[in-house]
């Protein structure tokens, strides 16, 4: 069968391609550029949790090394602490990480991959699509036509796929502005991130906002700006200025020793294209949506999209068209983004409208400052991994089905549980294989040899149905689950959501589930052919 084409060789694109090899799918990665990028320490993103967890599982190399992760965060307000946190096990610490190591160690993971096929210097300028495949056609000094099985456009915000597609990309154009700078310095709160709203050593004017600090490896920083509203140029000094100023009133003295390393303006827009498939195309990362204001990232949208489309386009591959299973990726992707939009959007008029707000809502600074915390940190309504609570790949109710501390459709938590060749694992490291997971909760299985339950109680039945389920499925058994009682029995999809928990072994409501979660029977290729 023909390999995936997947367009675009950053971050979003580069994750897919490893994603879909995981799973024994091919793919060739159309690359506009030379296949390698360029240094650009002011431009980094910082990954929260789940992410960060996808790509070292993909790339098989722990992260933290390239990039940093916070040992705490700071809120301040004039001079004075609003908030700190210290991240630990219970707060995990995010990653910041300049993108170009991002992209460099997501393609030496792919160095060796003989799924995964990248052609530089192919820009895309051209799609066919037909029942049984799709043909693309690239120009450049290695231009020709490709033939893929399916296409998926990671081209970032100015996507030739969606304008090929001639899919809408509506919103609101330079939501925010900022002046970016990266530096090798010394602040006072090593490790530490810092959003710092009102600064006091600028008093009055446009220029009053906010300024975040955010540490990377090598004692270097990224400092960022909020600019005010217009299109003012950004002069090399103006921003030596606010370097000084900054770093003067951060340190209360004078200007400490600094290397600029990299300069630059970040404007953060807010779109999100009217459709994410058109057939066998679709859309991620940038090319479906834009988001970032508040301190909020779009990468991790994009890599999740791309965890998402992984595991359908494998099991389409490898079995046939699954088209409700397809579909799924625009209807749970689309409406996850759209409802973190909707929060930004809503919150943008309340943190930026002024003192005169402030002055009228009692409380109003300390909630602006959870709103931009979760924020920055990836948490509540405007950073916190969305829920699928609405998917079309919900089972309908099951009786048997109970209540966990992880809603259906919310990512799992990340527990200890044991395999069946009796080996300790944590449950996330068992994702993204294409198999689904049924995880037994039973107290006691971990200080007993694996052969001394593993056959006796309610095992033998749950390992039948399993065997039963019309997927693959792992099977593992975990000691505890946040909320659940002892003997649930938890179906998570292949990208770590939950399906359902139910009480006990139910072999019918868990094959029921299971059905329900692949988008139902598969069709026949006479009955899909071309949307």
């Amino acid at each position: 069968m023909d390999p995936v084409i997947i367009v675009g060789a950053g971050p979003v694109g580069l994750t897919l391609a490893l994603a879909l090899a995981r799973q024994e799918v091919p793919s060739v990665l159309l690359d506009e550029g030379p296949g390698k990028d360029e240094p650009r320490p002011a431009r980094t993103v910082v990954l929260r949790e789940d992410t960060t967890a996808l790509l070292e599982r993909l790339t098989g190399a722990p992260l933290g090394g390239a990039g940093t992760r916070w040992a705490g965060w700071r809120s301040m307000r004039r001079k004075q602490v609003t908030r700190e946190i210290t991240f630990d096990e219970t707060e995990p610490a995010p990653l910041h990480i300049a993108q170009h190591v991002l992209t460099g160690a997501l393609r030496q993971a792919l160095a060796g991959e003989r799924l995964v096929k990248i052609a530089p210097d192919n820009r895309l300028d051209s799609i066919e699509q037909e029942p049984s495949g799709i043909t693309a056609h690239t120009r450049g000094p290695n231009g020709t036509w490709w033939r893929g099985s399916h296409l998926v456009g990671c081209d970032g915000p100015r996507s030739t796929v969606r304008k090929l597609l001639d899919i809408r990309f509506p919103g609101r154009t330079a939501v925010e502005r900022h002046a970016v700078a990266a530096l090798r310095t010394e602040l006072p709160w090593p490790d530490q991130a810092l959003l710092h709203r009102v600064p006091p050593w600028r008093t009055s004017g446009p220029s009053v906002g906010e300024v975040t600090g955010r540490p990377l490896p090598d004692g270097v920083w990224r400092l960022d700006w909020l600019l005010p509203p217009g299109k003012d140029l950004v002069t090399p000094e103006l921003l030596l200025a606010r370097i000084r100023e900054t770093l003067a009133g951060w340190t209360e003295g004078p200007t400490p020793p600094y290397e600029l390393l990299d300069t630059g303006v970040h404007t953060v827009h807010h779109r999100l294209a009217r459709r994410w498939r058109v057939g066998r195309v679709f859309l991620a990362g940038d090319a479906a949506h834009l988001l970032g204001a508040l301190g909020t990232q779009g990468l991790d949208e994009g890599l999740r999209d791309a965890d998402n489309l992984a595991w359908k386009l494998a099991l389409a591959w490898h079995h046939g068209p699954h088209e409700a299973l397809l579909d799924s990726y625009q209807e749970e992707r689309r409406a996850v983004v759209a409802a973190r939009l909707r929060a930004a959007d809503q919150a943008l008029p309340l943190v930026r409208g002024g003192a005169g707000l402030r002055a009228v809502v009692p409380g109003s600074t300390r909630n602006h400052d959870v709103l931009l915390t979760d924020g920055h940190l990836g948490r509540g309504a405007l950073g916190a991994p969305g829920a699928y609570a609405d998917s079309p790949l919900a089972p309908l109710h099951i009786e048997a089905e109970v209540p966990v501390d992880t809603p259906p459709g919310a990512p799992v938590a990340d527990v200890r549980a044991t395999a069946e060749d009796g080996a300790f694992v944590r449950l996330r490291d068992r994702l993204g294989r294409g198999s689904l997971l049924v995880v037994l909760v039973a107290p006691g299985t971990g200080v007993w040899e694996r052969k001394h339950w593993v056959t006796a109680g309610i095992m033998p039945r749950l390992a039948a149905a399993v065997t039963a389920l019309p997927h693959p499925a792992e099977l593992l058994v975990a000691e505890s689950y946040p909320g659940a009682a002892a003997h649930t029995v938890l179906l998570v999809r292949p990208d770590g959501h939950l399906v359902t928990a139910l009480s006990g072994v139910r072999p019918a409501d868990l094959y029921a589930a299971a059905e329900a979660t692949l988008g139902g029977p598969a069709r026949t290729e006479a009955t899909a052919g071309s949307r």
